[in-house]
């Protein structure tokens, strides 16, 4: 949702933008050809294979772009240490991206045979296998239930726990057949408009990178930092996400610290659904500082 974003940002040179998740650079390519001259954007990212490729993408624009390795849940820090006081606006593209999807070795996709892995930083401690072959069977139930909203989650906690006493879960390969073993035959195909592994996949992804805590953290650091007139731009990419944001901005301006510029999401246009279908799912959400 790019247009979306570069509209509610409200862009202009001279300004301090942050891209939270700067990812490949997509979004900060064109942010950055609209702030400079004398403009200057944060890209964050907690990915440094990301991280790396949007440098070299956004390597002309030279000391407009400053790069930082890290999560976006310490805004506060990193503007200290930036020694920035105030930002004129901030995105969040959330969720994984196509990059991270594609490279098998990431263990984010249940397509791709890779290492069951799924850490949006490779530097972080616990990984997917940690979690699928430790926690007891109603922790993975509760696990898969709370951030996937998996309907069949005690059948595919019971499952996980019946073959990993086999021998350990390795492989996305793996835990995906053991998804598709536990849900009831009927349901396989017919009740599943996205492949039968995705709320599982999904629900241990955000719990080994704590991504919905993150998110907390990081909207509840980012308005005081954000210049009054400053604009706050959001992309969720589930409902778990989109809550967060939602109520994160209904309580900011309820204390009128934030005036809502999206009552309801916006979602993709037609054209974009048709050039770049996984953006199906995305929800735009914009707030502007008091």
């Amino acid at each position: 949702m790019l247009a979306e974003v570069l509209e509610y940002l409200n862009l202009s040179p001279g300004k301090t933008i942050v891209d939270a998740t700067v990812g490949m650079g997509g979004h900060s390519l064109e942010i950055a050809r609209r702030i400079t001259p004398g403009g200057k954007l944060i890209a964050i990212d907690r990915d440094k294979e990301s991280l790396e490729i949007a440098q070299e993408k956004l390597k002309e624009f030279g000391d407009s772009v400053e790069f930082v390795y890290g999560n976006f849940s310490d805004i506060e820090d990193i503007s200290k240490r930036l020694k920035i006081e105030k930002i004129d606006g901030i995105v969040l593209d959330l969720g994984v991206s196509s990059f991270q999807l594609s490279a098998a070795d990431r263990g984010f996709s249940f397509t791709r045979e890779g290492p069951l892995d799924m850490r949006l930083d490779r530097n972080s401690y616990i990984s997917a296998y940690d979690l699928v072959n430790n926690l007891n069977e109603d922790e993975i139930s509760n696990l898969l239930w709370s951030f996937g909203q998996e309907r069949w989650h005690n059948r595919i906690a019971r499952r996980v726990v019946e073959e990993r006493q086999k021998n350990p879960i390795t492989t996305t390969a793996q835990l995906s057949d053991i998804v598709m073993r536990a849900i009831p035959p009927r349901y396989r195909k017919f009740h599943y408009r996205i492949h039968p592994a995705t709320r599982t996949f999904q629900a241990v992804r955000i719990a080994v990178n704590r991504e919905l805590e993150a998110l907390e953290q990081a909207l509840a650091r980012i308005i005081p930092l954000t210049a009054p007139g400053g604009r706050i731009c959001v992309i969720a990419f589930h409902s778990l996400e989109d809550r967060v944001v939602k109520w994160a901005f209904r309580k900011a301006a309820a204390a009128q610290e934030v005036k809502i510029l999206t009552p309801k999401p916006l979602t993709p246009a037609e054209s974009e659904l048709c050039s770049n279908p996984s953006s199906r799912s995305s929800k735009f959400r914009a707030a502007e500082k008091i």
